[in-house]
Parts: C-alpha cells; sequence; structure tokens
C-alpha cells in the first residue's frame, strides 16, 4: 500500500544526502572556487539527474511531489544504499514504486558448514530463505537423493516435495509433511513480502499443483522447527525420523535441519546401516581420487 507523503522530509533529506556527496566521486568535474556549502550543489544533482533546476529545487523546498521516474535517477544520482532507497520512497508517498531488491546469492556460513560436516552419521541439510537447500552432508544424499546433480536454482525443498516423484513417494505422509513445509514458506512470505524469488516458487508450484493452491490459499502458517517423519525408504525400508531444526543467530535466516532416531529402535538401526554405505562409497571416491 503507498504510504502517505512527507514532502518536507523528502526535502530535508534530499538536501542532507547531497551535502555528505564528494563532487569528484560523482563523476563530476573539479572546481578552483571555494564552495559556500558541502557536498553538491542543487544544479549537479539536477545533472546528474537529469532534471531541470527548478524541478529539483522546488523538490527540496518541498513543494512538489516526486514522479516515481525522478526517484529512481534520484537514487543513481545521490548513490543511495538499500536503506537510503527505502526511505526515500516512503518519504515521497511511493513506496509502491520501489524497486524490488535482488538478495545477495546465499552463502553458507563458515561455522554451519563445519557442523555439517561433523555429522557424519546424521542426515542434516542447510535450508536458507525460501528453504532453498545450500549445504548437505553424505547422509542427507543418501536418505533424499543426490542434490548435486540437481541445478543449484532448482534445489529447493519445497520445489523437491511437490515435483520429485521419488522424494514424494519416499514420505509415507506427503500430505502432512508438504502442507507443513508450505505453512513454514508462508511464514517466510510474511517477513519478506517484496522477495521476487520466492514469488516466482509460488506462482511456478501453484501452477503445477492445486495440493499447493489449495494449501497456500488457507494462509496457515508455522516455524515448522522440530517434527517428526515417516520415510519409506528403497534400500532399508521404513524410517521413522526426528526431525530438528535450528535457525542461526546472525540474521541469514539459514537454518540447520538434522533428522535423527531413538537408539534402540529399527529406525536407528536402519539408519546407521544406510550412512555406513554411505560413508564406504565416500571413503572409497576418495581412495580412488589420491590414486589419479
Amino acid at each position: 500500500m503507498t504510504s502517505h507523503a512527507d514532502p518536507r522530509a523528502l526535502g530535508e533529506f534530499l538536501k542532507a544526502r547531497r551535502a555528505q556527496l564528494d563532487p569528484g566521486d560523482c563523476g563530476l568535474p573539479g572546481t578552483d572556487s571555494t564552495r559556500r556549502v558541502a557536498g553538491l550543489r542543487r544544479e549537479e544533482v539536477a545533472q546528474l539527474a537529469a532534471i531541470s533546476v527548478d524541478y529539483y529545487t522546488r523538490l527540496e523546498q518541498g513543494r512538489l511531489r516526486a514522479s516515481a521516474s525522478v526517484l529512481a535517477t534520484l537514487v543513481r544520482a545521490l548513490r543511495l544504499d538499500d536503506d537510503q532507497q527505502s526511505y526515500l520512497y516512503e518519504l515521497a508517498g511511493r513506496t509502491d514504486d520501489r524497486p524490488r531488491r535482488r538478495r545477495p546469492v546465499q552463502q553458507v556460513r563458515p561455522a554451519m558448514r563445519r557442523l555439517l560436516g561433523q555429522l557424519t552419521r546424521t542426515p542434516a541439510l542447510v535450508l536458507g530463505r525460501r528453504l532453498d537447500i545450500l549445504a548437505w552432508n553424505p547422509a542427507a544424499t543418501a536418505l533424499y537423493t543426490d542434490f548435486a546433480a540437481i541445478p543449484a536454482d532448482r534445489r529447493n525443498y519445497l520445489r523437491l516435495m511437490f515435483t520429485d516423484a521419488a522424494i514424494r513417494e519416499m514420505h509415507r505422509e506427503w500430505s502432512h509433511d508438504a502442507r507443513d513445509a508450505v505453512a513454514a514458506l508462508r511464514m517466510e512470505a510474511a517477513t519478506n513480502p517484496e522477495d521476487p524469488e520466492l514469488d516466482s516458487l509460488v506462482t511456478e508450484l501453484s501452477a503445477q499443483d492445486a495440493d499447493f493452491r489449495a494449501w497456500w490459499a488457507e494462509h496457515r502458517v508455522n516455524s515448522a522447527t522440530y517434527g517428526t517423519k515417516h520415510y519409506r525408504h528403497p534400500l532399508v525400508g521404513d524410517l521413522t525420523l526426528d526431525c530438528d531444526t535450528w535457525t542461526g543467530s546472525d540474521g541469514s535466516g539459514q537454518r540447520l535441519m538434522v533428522l535423527t532416531a531413538e537408539a534402540g529402535t529399527p529406525s536407528h538401526d536402519a539408519l546407521r546401516i544406510l550412512t555406513a554405505w554411505t560413508s564406504e562409497r565416500v571413503d572409497a571416491g576418495r581412495a580412488r581420487d589420491r590414486t589419479r
């Protein structure tokens, strides 16, 4: 929804911002004359933004409401960062016109990757924004699939739940698990409403799956920090695993998802067989690499 405009505050922000900029850093020629004020002159901002000096002056004086196209040129001219850009559009009362940000590529935190590597007998995944699968250990590959064979831009936990026939089939309670995953994504959508990749994922799955459309429309939310998963694995049969998820405290949104079984249960024994078999394959592959 478009916010309420505050032309006077917008003008004050523009004036303060141009005072912070150095003409040379903005590609303007130097001058031998002594400047009466710090930073850029109004004429220089107007030049950089390709607008008239009169138009820019009226903006600073709070006598004019800026158009969306002018705001876009001012963002570049005044070299505004993401927070400053958001503030500019808020003051102008044009939050609906603000360009959507593309977030930086998600990188697994070193500490999270270290922890993942130490979980040799336990399937574990690092999930990022939108439930993207950022990293995994060999035990997770043994349980689910060869994630490395999936293109990085398609490597998403929710997408695999709905579109990968093998993963869908191995969930003995697929409807329950998939609906919980949809609720987790819906909760993220509330905190990141301007994420274009999330919008794209929702559009894709809505077009492909009627269940997803229905569950997304429910607006059910779930942080999905713990629960029980029931699998039917093609190699070791039925597994009942506790699923626990821990969220990093750095604000990255990365979560470590770990699957375990209670000691002494058939699921625990089956998981040990599965991960031991996988570990032997990994060790054999490393040995072959060393002899090449």
